[in-house]
């Protein structure tokens, strides 16, 4: 990373742009636009805060390629069995912490809310996500996205991505 980069608008409003084109996709349902966030050699990680804070590798769940993600899409649609429900991202304004020629690191907070047919909406996870996004020709796309969630009770599976 160079500290003489600084970040323009027009770059800030893309990377704002895939936030929300994420939280968009994974609150659609539509499971094949997920894996298309990312990179071929991407890392996707959900963790505790606990775990995050003091270096332990323990993760909720861990993907390491777009290869696994695509994996988990069939599963999603094809061998997990669960009460179906609706998520609804909120998702905060993106804080750039890094820049490069075509790198970008930044965080941003999220919530996700929980719809279970016929039943209230309740909070399902939140925290921040810490991203290295990178520039391809196909546009902005996560080369690593760590979902790093606050509470140490979740429920008993998470189906869907965060």
């Amino acid at each position: 990373m160079s500290a003489a980069l600084k970040l323009n608008f027009e770059d800030y409003l893309q990377v704002a742009q895939l936030y929300a084109d994420y939280a968009q996709a994974v609150d659609s349902g539509d499971w094949d636009l997920w894996p298309e966030f990312f990179t071929e050699d991407c890392l996707y990680k959900l963790v505790p805060r606990e775990n995050h804070e003091r270096g332990f590798p323990l993760a909720t769940l861990l993907f390491e390629s777009k290869g696994m993600l695509k994996d988990r899409v069939y599963g999603i649609r094809e061998t997990l069995f669960h009460d179906p429900y609706y998520q609804r991202h909120v998702v905060g304004a993106p804080l750039i912490r890094a820049v490069g020629r075509n790198r970008f690191e930044s965080e941003a907070n999220y919530a996700v809310f929980r719809t279970k047919l016929s039943q209230e909406s309740t909070v399902f996870n939140v925290g921040r996500y810490i991203d290295v996004i990178v520039r391809t020709p196909e546009g902005l796309k996560f080369a690593s996205r760590l979902c790093v969630y606050d509470s140490e009770m979740i429920p008993n599976s998470i189906i869907y991505p965060i």
